[in-house]
């Protein structure tokens, strides 16, 4: 069947996750549901570049999908956006999938943003898209912390008990945690994470922000490959999936 390649935002607040589970309503349900009408009424496969947890954002992921129709990309986007309402998914853009591309197998690198309110005031117009640390954080004593990071490693310190992941070694290219206003904010990249990987790392990296760690103590952490002695998993709100990359992208439109 045609293989169709998608650029979808969504806010994850609703949903149960990007994967599809019994008795719950996730991101892949709403677009494979969405894409019924266009393929002979079944809902159609798809797969993304990464998987986001329950209340996780994305901006750009990235997600193939296989339908019996042939159509253009532009019409495909807009039959799928009419469809998905009235869930806060949305399909940016749309194109043919090139040749043996997959969403997952074929990108080399993938980003996320974290965002840390940091102010004493509770969120009202971001309640739900930031993490709210009421306490002062130095950011400059967090990024410098975030650098000990950077490079291939084992990252077991910072996965999920539940990791599916047969190795914990990673290579992280990018740590950087800077101050804009009231907020923190943490962008890293990597050609891919453990399960949880960036919400456990940022969880570490606020107890060196808040002064009760060392900055130093990120990298001893990852040294020491000890899951329990690493900082709380940062909560699901802040973190935004940015961007898939790949060596043959699709010609969006």
């Amino acid at each position: 069947m045609p293989r169709y390649a998608l650029l979808v935002e969504y806010d994850g607040a609703p949903f149960v996750g990007w994967q599809r589970q019994a008795g719950s309503l996730s991101v892949q349900q709403v677009l494979e549901d969405a894409a019924a009408p266009l393929n002979g009424g079944q809902p159609a496969a798809t797969q993304a570049s990464g998987r986001t947890d329950a209340g996780v954002h994305a901006e750009g992921q990235v997600v193939q999908i296989e339908i019996a129709t042939e159509l253009e990309p532009l019409r495909l986007r807009e039959a799928l956006n009419y469809h998905t309402r009235p869930h806060p998914v949305s399909v940016l853009a749309a194109a043919r999938a090139p040749e043996g591309w997959s969403a997952r197998f074929s990108c080399i690198g993938r980003g996320y943003r974290y965002r840390i309110l940091n102010r004493r005031a509770r969120p009202a117009l971001e309640a739900g898209r930031v993490w709210h640390v009421q306490q002062p954080l130095d950011a400059m004593a967090m990024h410098a912390a975030a650098q000990g990071l950077l490079g291939q490693h084992d990252f077991s310190a910072f996965r999920a008990a539940a990791c599916q992941a047969k190795s914990a070694l990673r290579t992280l290219d990018r740590l950087d945690v800077s101050r804009q206003g009231e907020e923190v904010v943490v962008h890293t990249a990597a050609r891919s994470f453990l399960h949880h990987q960036v919400r456990n790392m940022v969880g570490t990296l606020v107890q060196v922000g808040l002064g009760r760690r060392p900055a130093t103590w990120p990298r001893q952490l990852l040294d020491g490959r000890d899951r329990t002695l690493a900082g709380q998993n940062a909560p699901p709100e802040g973190l935004t999936f940015l961007f898939a990359r790949y060596e043959t992208p699709p010609d969006w439109c």
